[in-house]
């Protein structure tokens, strides 16, 4: 699996960034999972195409004892096997890899 990790991170920082994601309403139905929403633009053709049928589109972010990790996967909501459901494209990731980033930035959290 491809993923964006952070690490070393205290219990505090963890707290403090579930926080926000809670905040964001991006809360899974279990805990220490939440669901980052795909803005459109950075959607792939065939994603683009299943967004009625498969979509919401997004990727699942873990936390855990001193870490957050954020899966490449696109994943569609509303179905668990269909070929829209693939790995980010370079875009995307570069775009989902700055938007964590930048929100552990405006946490203060130093990493």
């Amino acid at each position: 699996m491809r993923v964006y990790q952070i690490d070393e991170l205290t219990r505090e920082d963890v707290e403090k960034i579930e926080a926000r994601l809670v905040q964001k309403g991006w809360t899974g139905s279990i805990k220490g999972m939440y669901y980052v929403p795909i803005p459109e633009e950075f959607l792939g053709p065939e994603q683009s195409e299943h967004l009625e049928s498969c979509g919401p589109f997004f990727l699942p972010l873990e936390t855990g004892d001193g870490w957050i990790r954020l899966e490449l996967l696109v994943r569609a909501r509303k179905i668990l096997r269909c070929s829209c459901v693939a790995y980010a494209n370079a875009s995307l990731r570069e775009h989902m890899i700055d938007s964590l980033d930048l929100l552990v930035r405006e946490l203060d959290i130093a990493v």
